[in-house]
């Protein structure tokens, strides 16, 4: 699946969300400003509206569809201050949210595909999730057998997808059905991330149109999807999961190097020169009045994945002595081999800790693992 990423304004005038819905259900929780002229404008508390516009700026085809936007910006919502907490629900947040528009017939499919994208970016966290499907909420928005169809799209969707799920009656959105995923932390916490939601509302409400094979105007399905949800809850829920030992591939704080006495020094440089450009996160201690347990001490209470103690032998002999956080000695090595065991380690989105495995072995590990990695490439995100 690929996604372009757009780009949609903060700040929109209340004739948007009256268009929408969602100033008569949710303008309490909005975040409002008056202009010259008495102009009333609110903060965008969700992305959809804003992709409504685009989607209607010109005529669409068929062949474009399903088309897909992703949008990162800032959203604001004014949570009750006693909802309020950490990381886990705040007022300005990201979410890494998506929309799709898509024909009747390509419905299930779209679904289906968001649901494995879900699977394979919570398998490489190490979380178990379990699927929601939530139905019409009082009051909603639109005709009881639309809300039977699109209800019944999804219950087909997660069949086929054939994840253990439950009913989670009156829970949907006021515009439509949506399946809910939640995650389990390592200490047994559920956590809803996850939404894929089905509208039908909205592209009435907008009157979106596409040109279909047959040349009429037909109506377009809108999906809403997210996989982490609001960016701040996942960051706070992965922090609290992995106990601040972050694995090397997400960590902060990968590689501490700290030169000992002699001429070390300038090598110390050239290894964290190499690793940096590497794209590894490196850090150098040469504080001279420190003794080397101390720092090798600090090193392990920062957390950082792994320290690289280098002398005057290390230097002569292009190694490095490798410590992990967890303090276990895993002896002198070269310096290339090291660097090319951790770039697999970190590019494998791996959550081991050590790496005193062959390369043979990783590569097995990679084809057995089959993580889907993500990448980027002209505004495109996209996972295979």
């Amino acid at each position: 699946i690929s996604f372009t990423e757009v780009v949609t304004p903060t700040l929109y005038s209340t004739a948007l969300w009256e268009r929408s819905g969602h100033w008569e259900h949710y303008s309490e929780n909005m975040f409002t400003v008056t202009s010259e002229g008495s102009q009333t404008y609110a903060l965008k508390p969700m992305n959809c509206p804003a992709h409504c516009l685009m989607f209607e700026q010109r005529v669409r085809s068929w062949k474009e569809l399903p088309l897909r936007w992703a949008d990162f910006g800032a959203l604001h919502r004014n949570e009750l201050s006693g909802a309020l907490g950490g990381l886990t629900r705040v007022r300005r947040f990201c979410q890494d949210d998506a929309h799709i528009f898509c024909t009747p017939d390509q419905l299930q499919e779209e679904i289906v595909a968001c649901l494995d994208f879900v699977r394979s970016v919570y398998q490489v966290f190490g979380f178990s999730f379990h699927c929601l499907l939530s139905t019409r909420p009082t009051p909603c928005l639109g005709e009881p057998e639309q809300w039977d169809n699109a209800e019944q799209q999804l219950e087909r969707s997660l069949q086929q997808f054939g994840e253990r799920w439950e009913l989670n009656a009156g829970d949907g959105a006021f515009y439509g059905p949506k399946i809910d995923i939640q995650i389990k932390d390592a200490i047994g916490r559920q956590h809803q991330c996850a939404t894929i939601q089905l509208d039908f509302q909205l592209p009435i409400r907008f009157d979106l149109q596409y040109v279909g094979r047959d040349g009429q105007l037909h109506r377009p399905v809108m999906i809403h999807r997210a996989v982490l949800g609001s960016l701040e809850r996942m960051i706070a829920i992965l922090a609290e999961n992995f106990g601040g030992k972050w694995p090397l591939w997400l960590s902060p704080a990968q590689i501490m190097v700290i030169p000992v006495g002699g001429n070390s020094e300038s090598y110390a440089k050239q290894v964290v020169r190499q690793f940096h450009d590497a794209g590894f996160m490196v850090d150098l201690n040469d504080d001279q009045g420190t003794t080397l347990n101390k720092k090798i001490r600090s090193a392990q209470l920062a957390q950082y994945n792994y320290i690289f103690v280098v002398g005057d032998k290390e230097s002569e002999s292009r190694t490095v002595n490798v410590r992990s956080r967890g303090g276990k000695q895993l002896g002198k090595r070269p310096t290339e081999e090291v660097l090319t065991s951790l770039i697999q380690l970190r590019d494998t989105r791996s959550n081991l800790n050590e790496f005193d495995v062959n390369n043979e072995s990783l590569m097995l590990f990679m084809s057995v693992l089959h993580v889907k990695l993500l990448y980027r490439r002209g505004g495109c995100y996209s996972w295979y």
